[in-house]
């Protein structure tokens, strides 16, 4: 067993492994930046020139798969704690196939933004517009960094290196993924509020 793999192995002063360490700064930067993010948009909001628009139906289509995405990764968890490594594998598969549903879902969203005139930057454009393609825009290459975690992670179970005995891996891809499909419901929500 690699040391790299044991959460019994601890960083000095904190009681969390290393990797797990980094996980929680990456996740809290990412907080802090969509924090920003979404206060700019109340703050600009507020200074007028605001174009309202609807929100492409797509959004909540989008929301229920990255929901499913996030179930099948928590059976891919569960399977890993019962040893039952090709369920880890079927899991992880389908959560991939949800998170590439996902990103062209997004895609298409923007193009029904596009065609509904909504664009990014230019003189054609308005700041609401250029918001919600930050938003979900700087979301989905996060989602892309999940994708590449979970094609890691799947490659390591392919290994044999995924089972009860060895859960870092699957558990900070575990809880990645869930934090991405937090933020996104989180984004959503913020975004049907604010329109």
């Amino acid at each position: 067993m690699h040391s790299s793999e044991t959460l019994t192995d601890k960083e000095p002063g904190t009681g969390v492994h290393p990797l797990r360490m980094l996980l929680i700064l990456i996740i809290v930067s990412i907080i802090m930046m969509f924090a920003a993010f979404t206060s700019g948009y109340i703050v600009r909001r507020e200074e007028g020139n605001w174009l309202e628009f609807d929100l492409p139906s797509g959004l909540l289509i989008n929301t229920v798969v990255i929901a499913l995405s996030s179930a099948s990764m928590q059976w891919a968890w569960f399977s890993a704690r019962k040893d039952n490594v090709r369920q880890v594998q079927i899991g992880m598969l389908i959560t991939f196939a949800l998170g590439l549903i996902f990103l062209v879902g997004q895609w298409n969203v923007w193009g029904d933004l596009v065609a509904n005139k909504v664009y990014f930057g230019g003189t054609d454009s308005n700041p609401s517009g250029s918001f919600t393609y930050v938003l979900m825009g700087v979301h989905a290459f996060h989602l892309i960094t999940g994708l590449v975690f979970l094609v890691i992670t799947l490659g390591r179970s392919l290994q044999y290196k995924v089972h009860s005995r060895q859960m870092l891996a699957i558990s900070n891809c575990t809880i990645y993924w869930h934090f991405l499909g937090g933020l996104w419901l989180y984004l959503y929500l913020f975004l049907l509020l604010n329109h």
